[in-house]
């Protein structure tokens, strides 16, 4: 079911990776006034979440979130406001309270104002003790705080659903490429620094071991599921709504950086790993994404080299 006719859509963490492209995504799909941005910071005019309705919000006010979803006729709300990896484990205390305590923010605005949620989950879920090919189902027992607020996130989704009737959905999204915002502060951000340093100074001090495979998906594939999943009708999805596993491609740091030699004459990569060698660790290799494929037809449509060709081609652009 997409969002009723009427109803306003909210972007929670509009100005991170995610939200960036996502405002853009779904003002082109619903109409610019239909969709309010929102983030804790300030806007900057240069950004594109610019060219339409902004606010600045935090998410762990309550009253606030309830106030704007009715005064706005809100519908649905993309939540994605939130401390990623690296930088929650530096401070695990306020990424605990940004990641879980602005998720019961939203889903209590949901259960007073009747919203849908996209609540994005991730592949930080996942312990050491998972299958290095994991599962849709399978122990939830991840080692950094990051992924401990995202297995919180995805049983409130199921808590909230099951007590409430609140519609939540989620992706457990991989390492996420995208050149149009930059990273911000997750493990995987290697896959997005490479590139930038590839065509400015044909260098890159890459912080994981070349051998480290991680499944990664580029911007515009995760855009597309989540528009489909939140598109997705309702009696479709099964049990794992809250934080489907999707298809996406795995490769290591070595290959990749392979892949964007082969683009770009003389590009050369170290491997200098540091402690976010640790989470990578931790994680999956790859990811089994057989229940999103079934229940909502998802596939991917970028892989290695045409995400690097494309990637490229688009950082090229903007200099």
């Amino acid at each position: 079911m997409s969002e009723a006719k009427g109803e306003k859509i909210l972007v929670t963490g509009a100005l991170g990776q995610i939200g960036t492209e996502l405002v853009d995504s779904l003002r082109d799909k619903h109409g610019t006034s239909s969709v309010i941005a929102s983030d804790i910071r300030s806007i900057n005019e240069q950004n594109s979440t610019s060219k339409g309705p902004y606010v600045t919000l935090d998410v762990l006010d309550t009253d606030s979130i309830i106030k704007l979803c009715t005064d706005e006729d809100i519908g649905t709300v993309y939540h994605l406001a939130a401390l990623l990896s690296a930088t929650g484990e530096k401070n695990p205390e306020l990424c605990r309270k940004v990641n879980v305590g602005g998720t019961i923010s939203v889903f209590e605005a949901a259960k007073k104002c009747s919203l849908r949620v996209f609540s994005p989950s991730s592949i930080a879920v996942f312990g050491p003790d998972a299958p290095k090919h994991a599962p849709q189902v399978t122990d939830l027992n991840p080692t950094t705080v990051y992924g401990e607020t995202k297995v919180s996130g995805e049983s409130l989704a199921k808590e909230y659903g099951d007590n409430y009737g609140i519609d939540v959905r989620g992706i457990r999204y991989p390492g996420l490429i995208s050149y149009k915002a930059p990273a911000g502060g997750g493990t995987t951000d290697y896959a997005v620094e490479i590139f930038s340093a590839a065509i400015n100074h044909g260098y890159y001090e890459c912080f994981v071991r070349p051998d480290t495979r991680l499944p990664m998906l580029y911007m515009d594939d995760a855009i597309k599921a989540t528009l489909m999943l939140m598109d997705a009708q309702s009696d479709a999805l099964g049990p794992s709504r809250a934080g489907y596993n999707i298809d996406c491609h795995s490769f290591t740091a070595k290959e990749l950086a392979d892949a964007i030699s082969q683009e770009v004459d003389g590009f050369k990569c170290d491997f200098v790993p540091d402690v976010r060698q640790k989470y990578a660790d931790s994680w999956p290799d790859s990811i089994d994404g057989s229940v999103a494929k079934k229940e909502w037809d998802w596939s991917p449509n970028y892989g290695l080299e045409a995400m690097v060709k494309a990637m490229l081609d688009g950082l090229s652009e903007e200099h």
